[in-house]
C-alpha cells in the first residue's frame, strides 16, 4: 500500500509538473509575440525618425510660395493704388 501511495503523489507531481510546463510554454509565446511587436515598433519609430530628419519641411516651402504670392498682389494693389491717387491730384487740379 505504501507503493501505491507513493505512486499516486508521484502522478499528482508530474501532472503539477505538466501543468506548470504548459503554463510557462504560453508565457513564454506571449513574450515573444510582444518582444517582436517592440522590436517592429522600434524599427518603425526610428525609420520615421530618419524620413522626418532627412526629407526638407514641407511647411517652410509653402510658406515661401505664400509670401511670394502675397508680395505679387501687394505690387498689384500698390500700383492701383498709386494710380488712383495721380488720378485724384489731377482731378484737383482741374
Amino acid at each position: 500500500m505504501d507503493n501505491f501511495g507513493a505512486l499516486m503523489k508521484l502522478d499528482e507531481l508530474v501532472s503539477s509538473m505538466k501543468k506548470k510546463e504548459e503554463k510557462s510554454k504560453t508565457r513564454d509565446a506571449i513574450v515573444i509575440a510582444l518582444a517582436i511587436l517592440g522590436v517592429v515598433a522600434a524599427v518603425a519609430g526610428i525609420a520615421y525618425a530618419v524620413y522626418r530628419f532627412v526629407t526638407p519641411a514641407e511647411d517652410e516651402f509653402d510658406d515661401d510660395f505664400d509670401d511670394d504670392f502675397n508680395d505679387d498682389e501687394l505690387i498689384a494693389f500698390g500700383d492701383e493704388d498709386e494710380e488712383d491717387e495721380k488720378d485724384a491730384k489731377a482731378e484737383d487740379k482741374e
